[in-house]
């Protein structure tokens, strides 16, 4: 069996990923978030894609995906983020470095205290390569990586705050019908797409679950990319009693995608 994931390698997927795979699985690397939703819906295998980190938020291309296509959350994993610059010159005012756009938001404090110019990349392995090509620059990467590409570090813990964390999610191929509950669930994921927008549309969203004392872990508004000002709901609920009567009640009121309910995964 396949789990695909964001490279190339080096990758904060790829690490991810290479650790929540099983012995019978073999890591496969893809060039981007959308290629590997398709290759899953395609029955290509599984994948581990980043779903929302606590400095950045939500990540757009993984949130696009789930609601695009016909897939599952089988599990949720999560990771420390470090990360640090690179450099073979000593750090200076108006220094280029290369970061991808997750990994510019997560350090902007470092960034900005030193004055560095940045120049975002696809990944923060296409950071590294990118450092490479052109002396003198730098590149906000992870230990692991700046060790994978032989590359001098010149500032480590260059992150906003030490407890930096990113929410990985491994997803499946969803076959019609209602998805299923995975042994040892604790939570859930929904999307509410409302098709309206009226005064106190939210609260009573939001009141089904209110109603029966379930926990919602997250909640996070998308455009609905029918026009501006229509949006979507993700939302995250603890798995609780009366949790499939509060999303029955959901479904009565306006449309709703499950993405089905699921454990915790160790990334060892």
């Amino acid at each position: 069996m396949t789990l695909l994931a964001l490279g190339p390698e080096g990758t904060f997927s790829d690490h991810v990923a290479r650790r929540l795979a099983g012995e019978d699985e073999e890591v496969r690397l893809m060039p981007t978030i959308g290629g590997i939703f398709a290759a899953v819906e395609a029955g290509e295998g599984d994948g581990v894609v980043p779903i929302e980190n606590s400095e950045a938020g939500g990540v757009g291309p993984t949130l696009d995906g789930l609601q695009q296509h016909q897939v599952a959350i089988t599990g949720e994993a999560y990771l420390l983020i470090v990360h640090s610059l690179a450099s073979t010159k000593p750090l200076h005012s108006g220094m280029i470095v290369y970061a991808h756009q997750q990994t510019h938001e997560q350090c902007s404090t470092f960034i900005e205290a030193e004055h560095l110019t940045v120049v975002q990349t696809s990944s923060n392995a296409a950071s590294a390569v990118a450092m490479q090509e052109h002396p003198g620059t730098g590149a906000i990467v992870s230990p692991q990586l700046a060790a994978l590409y032989h590359l001098p570090i010149v500032a480590t813990g260059v992150q906003n705050s030490t407890s930096n964390t990113t929410r990985f999610v491994r997803i499946g191929r969803r076959d019609g019908g209602r998805v299923g509950l995975v042994a040892g669930a604790e939570k859930c994921s929904i999307l509410v797409d409302p098709h309206e927008n009226r005064a106190g549309l939210l609260y009573d969203l939001l009141g089904v679950f209110a109603a029966r004392g379930i926990t919602l872990s997250r909640i996070e508004s998308r455009p609905s990319k029918r026009g501006i000002g229509t949006y979507v709901f993700f939302i995250d609920l603890v798995l609780s009693t009366g949790w499939e009567d509060a999303i029955r009640e959901l479904k009565q009121m306006t449309s709703v995608k499950e993405f089905g309910c699921y454990p915790l995964l160790e990334v060892n």
